[in-house]
């Protein structure tokens, strides 16, 4: 049996509404099943990974640091990490060897296991942002929303930080970088949700934020923007996440939108590694921004994809129909999904 899950989280700036709930449904149940056990309370989930090679471990970020289940999430236990509980927005297993894992948080920290999630060590990042303007009222925490790492190259490691850019590490995570050189002119250009190193092109790096699609051939040293049908009165499209599809690289989707919260989402998808893109058909019309996507990682036919407003989808056939599942009971911003 597989299943969905799905965190209710939001921002974390002063004043911004926040949601709570983490829920699983069994493929095929139609009905959201809470899952708290061990959690803490109202958890807010901005991030969720399943295992790639054991569905059973699920880990969970919430308000105040990862958690963890081993159990298809029936019981948490909180991680052995001196993260000073900090909220977490991204987790990853590294792409060679699973047993090697990182967390990012907010603000712009990272942490490194190397024995599947037993001992953790914060990883140096040290890098020193230059001003960026902001509007009044924006969040100007940095948050490290997305993590990836190189296939052919295992020692390259980027994040994407919201707000602040897209960091770079060519050994292991030890020493960082900033990339977005002479992007600093607003907070659009450096306001990244998204990093992926291409599997199928090596040094090939896409990175994604607020204002659309950012693609690199030199493992990020230079980047273009990457031009979409615009979506907004800006010319731009508000880009949130981006997979490739597993066991085959050259497909890609990304979950996108008019802007952070809107009355419009699609999604995106490039079956040439890239060099083009679609708006997928999916039946319907998400009446608010595509926030979130998530693949089942052993059988990559099944995906799945949800709103900021609280509406699910789900794909049996690798993204070529959809069905809508019932929205989850505990609220509508939905900032993590899963599958497995």
């Amino acid at each position: 049996m597989t299943n969905i899950y799905l965190g209710l989280a939001g921002e974390t700036g002063r004043g911004r509404r926040v949601e709570s709930g983490l829920y699983r449904m069994a493929d095929g149940s139609g009905e959201w099943q809470p899952i708290h056990e061990g959690l803490p309370e109202a958890p807010a989930i901005r991030a969720l990974a399943v295992h790639p090679l054991d569905p059973d471990i699920i880990y969970a970020g919430t308000q105040s640091g990862p958690y963890r289940s081993e159990d298809r999430g029936e019981h948490w236990e909180r991680v052995n990490v001196s993260d000073h509980n900090l909220p977490v927005w991204s987790f990853l297993f590294h792409p060679y060897d699973p047993d090697t894992i990182f967390i990012g948080y907010e603000n712009c920290e990272i942490y490194r296991s190397d024995d599947a999630g037993e001992h953790w060590i914060r990883l140096p990042v040290s890098v020193r942002f230059p001003d960026i303007t902001t509007a009044p009222g924006s969040n100007p925490a940095k948050r490290v929303l997305m993590l990836d790492a190189s296939v052919a190259e295992p020692d390259h490691l980027y994040a994407a930080i919201e707000v602040g850019g897209t960091l770079r590490s060519t050994d292991g995570g030890e020493h960082w970088e900033n990339l977005s050189h002479g992007q600093y002119l607003n907070d659009d250009a450096v306001d990244m949700h998204g990093v992926l190193a291409s599997r199928w092109r090596p040094g090939t790096v896409f990175g994604i934020g607020r204002a659309g699609m950012f693609h690199s051939t030199d493992a990020g040293d230079h980047w273009q923007h990457v031009k979409l049908e615009a979506l907004n009165a800006k010319g731009q499209v508000y880009c949130r996440k981006i997979r490739e599809v597993p066991g085959n690289p050259r497909k890609i989707f990304v979950s996108a939108g008019a802007n952070f919260q809107s009355d419009m989402g699609v999604l995106l998808y490039s079956g040439d590694g890239g060099d083009t893109w679609s708006q997928v058909d999916m039946g319907v019309k998400p009446p608010h921004t595509l926030f979130t996507l998530a693949f089942d990682e052993r059988q990559p036919m099944l995906m799945a994809c949800a709103t900021n407003g609280g509406e699910v989808y789900s794909s049996s056939d690798g993204g070529e129909s959809w069905s809508t599942l019932p929205s989850p009971p505990g609220g509508t911003q939905i900032y993590a999904l899963a599958r497995g």
